[in-house]
């Protein structure tokens, strides 16, 4: 580029960060600095992801002295590098807890950098109206609505807490988009089981000009996985190679795996999966043995459960999948051998739960735990609930409405 601006060097140097390069990044900085440019509230955050990623204490204090010197301190950086941090942790209601209070101390306004954060931890949480009052800021704010960043995490918020229109009406609303934008949008269509809108909108994509990379094939594989379209999902991991002149990743592989085990054909899934170079990862020998697990298949999944019993040997996930599959066959024997491992391993089962979010406070539920102290009210509705399924079941869908009310 013949001339660059700042907006140029923030965008190279967050690209570096985004991609874990963390080296680059600090080398491309020296020569920022050797243009006699200051870095801004915008460039101070990435450098600080750098130091992390690098270790160096050192840096991180001279970019620290850069937000004293230059006026940032009672900025937003602060809060963007904190909230930035809980989401790389994957504590998300400490994100939104963080966002809170950030609304509190800046007299409820907000930073556009913190914005697709807050969004990416509301859709983790399924907190749908926190993610509505991000969203209607950003509306009454123009500089935030043509952000494409944003609008790429309101169509990910939406898509994750279940409102597939919404992530079309922002969709279709955006100015600006790019490759991520459209991929979300598959991702969308895909987990919500819209497999073949997921393919047109893939095909529209591509004949509009916009060269689909490594992550959208994955999310059309995976939509195709979803939806059980298994030549449509054949034709799209041949061109993989073929048409995008890209190498097949192991994600590409754990879908292609996933769609075929979940048809039923376990025997080409295990195919395909010795036909890659390497020995395979976890996520692909896992989506075999999860097919296994749906179609009763000892034999294949013995084979799956042996290689991740060395890829993971403390997931204790997998030696349970393996003994249902055993158990669901009588094969006592079979059960005891997995258990006896377990022990001796000391593999405790992490019992599954559900929860939900209400006031900025999760209730996690898991079968047969009472310690909450609306167990019982809880219990007795669940039970009404149930009983009403029933009766829908002999005389239509009429008491819905009235379960719902209850509920609430």
């Amino acid at each position: 580029m013949p001339v660059r601006n700042m907006h140029s060097w923030n965008i190279m140097i967050a690209s570096y960060i985004q991609n874990s390069l963390y080296s680059n990044a600090l080398a491309i900085f020296s020569e920022f600095k050797s243009c006699n440019l200051v870095p801004d509230h915008y460039t101070l955050p990435q450098l600080f992801k750098a130091c992390v990623g690098v270790g160096d204490a050192c840096f991180g204090k001279v970019c620290h002295g850069w937000v004293i010197k230059l006026g940032y301190e009672g900025d937003f950086v602060a809060w963007n590098l904190m909230i930035s941090g809980f989401l790389r942790a994957g504590l998300y209601l400490r994100v939104i807890n963080c966002f809170r209070e950030m609304l509190l101390t800046n007299g409820g306004k907000m930073d556009s950098m913190s914005v697709p954060s807050i969004l990416i931890a509301c859709g983790r949480e399924g907190d749908l109206m926190k993610g509505k009052e991000v969203h209607g800021y950003v509306l009454k704010n123009c500089e935030f609505d043509v952000d494409t960043p944003i609008g790429n995490t309101l169509i990910d918020m939406y898509g994750k807490c279940g409102c597939l229109n919404d992530s079309e009406k922002v969709f279709k609303t955006m100015r600006s988009v790019n490759v991520v934008t459209w991929t979300t949008m598959v991702s969308c269509y895909g987990m919500h089981g819209n497999g073949e809108e997921a393919l047109l909108l893939f095909q529209k994509m591509v004949n509009g000009g916009i060269t689909p990379n490594s992550v959208t094939l994955t999310a059309v594989l995976a939509s195709c996985s979803h939806s059980g379209l298994i030549d449509q999902g054949k034709k799209i991991f041949n061109s993989i190679s073929s048409g995008y002149g890209l190498q097949p990743s192991a994600e590409h592989y754990a879908c292609m795996v996933d769609l075929f085990g979940r048809a039923g054909y376990l025997v080409e899934a295990l195919e395909l999966l010795r036909s890659m170079k390497s020995l395979g990862t976890g996520s692909v020998w896992g989506a075999l043995l999860a097919g296994c697990v749906m179609h009763k298949n000892v034999e294949i999944a013995e084979i799956a459960a042996h290689h991740l019993f060395q890829l993971e040997p403390n997931n204790a996930s997998n030696y349970i999948a393996l003994c249902g599959i055993y158990q669901s066959h009588g094969m006592l024997d079979g059960i005891a051998t997995v258990r006896e491992r377990m022990r001796e391993q000391g593999l405790i089962k992490t019992p599954g739960c559900s929860w939900i979010s209400i006031g900025g406070r999760a209730h996690k539920f898991y079968q047969g735990d009472l310690s909450h102290p609306l167990s019982h009210l809880i219990e007795r509705i669940t039970h009404q609930i149930s009983n009403t399924q029933l009766l829908d079941d002999d005389f239509g869908s009429v008491t819905h409405d009235d379960t719902c009310m209850m509920a609430l």
